[in-house]
């Protein structure tokens, strides 16, 4: 009867551990909408989040800041600055859809001109350097639980124009500061509960600009509705003024 627990339990836990047998669901398609709001708008709301969390997330060395400053039905992953690449380790509640970078950029501007505010020259100007380096992509892979997602060059976004802290744009003496961001991007639908892994590589390939020839590289061991208590395997390797990031 031992014996027959201890089979018992490790098929268990061998399922907990193996969600791709179920399939991988595709990314929300160009157009999708989550609570009303569009790639565009999400990604615009990404950054946002980005630089008011106290450790900006493309920083976090392993994962332990994944749940700062989460909310909503967005869960927000994170890229890196460049550089090495980077394995994290997350725990995410059910039924949160994941907004994934893969790479892009961010430019933010703060424009007067005699004491005023030019919002659409600020425009301008910002969405063509956010765009500069995503007009050269040059390769871009994304797995996810093992398994390659096609089409990565169809989910470009560019945000157009928002308020980089929103928060403080109406209080008096406060200059609007217009940022843009622009690069590819995924909206995962929620994961089934348990163990999966997604996996980035891309980079660009423009000569001679800043962070033209960034390489992007990191991984996440998610933990869908948390981690079982006998769950505690490494995760797996991975294969301003612009400002990278994914």
């Amino acid at each position: 009867m031992t014996t027959f627990r201890r089979w018992c339990g490790l098929w268990l836990g061998l399922l907990a551990l193996a969600p791709a047998l179920a399939g991988t669901p595709a990314p929300l398609p160009a157009d999708a909408q989550v609570d009303g709001l569009r790639y565009a708008q999400l990604t615009a709301a990404w950054w946002q989040w980005a630089l008011t969390v106290p450790v900006q997330p493309y920083l976090d060395p392993d994962g332990r800041f994944c749940g700062e400053g989460q909310r909503g039905s967005v869960w927000f992953l994170a890229g890196t600055a460049g550089g090495a690449p980077v394995n994290r380790r997350c725990e995410v509640p059910e039924g949160k859809y994941l907004l994934l970078p893969i790479i892009n950029m961010y430019h933010a501007s703060r424009y007067v001109e005699n004491g005023q505010v030019l919002p659409m020259k600020a425009c301008t100007d910002v969405r063509e350097r956010a765009a500069l380096n995503n007009d050269h992509l040059q390769s871009a892979e994304v797995l996810v639980d093992g398994a390659r997602l096609p089409g990565i060059r169809q989910y470009r976004v560019a945000s157009g124009c928002f308020d980089l802290h929103p928060e403080t744009a109406s209080q008096p003496g406060q200059v609007r500061t217009l940022a843009a961001s622009d690069g590819y991007w995924l909206l995962l639908p929620p994961l089934p509960k348990g163990r999966h892994t997604i996996s980035v590589g891309a980079n660009y390939g423009k000569p001679g600009a800043a962070y033209g020839r960034m390489v992007q590289s990191f991984a996440y061991e998610l933990w869908i509705g948390g981690k079982p208590r006998w769950a505690f395997a490494p995760a797996a390797s991975a294969s301003r003024r612009a400002e990278p990031a994914g």
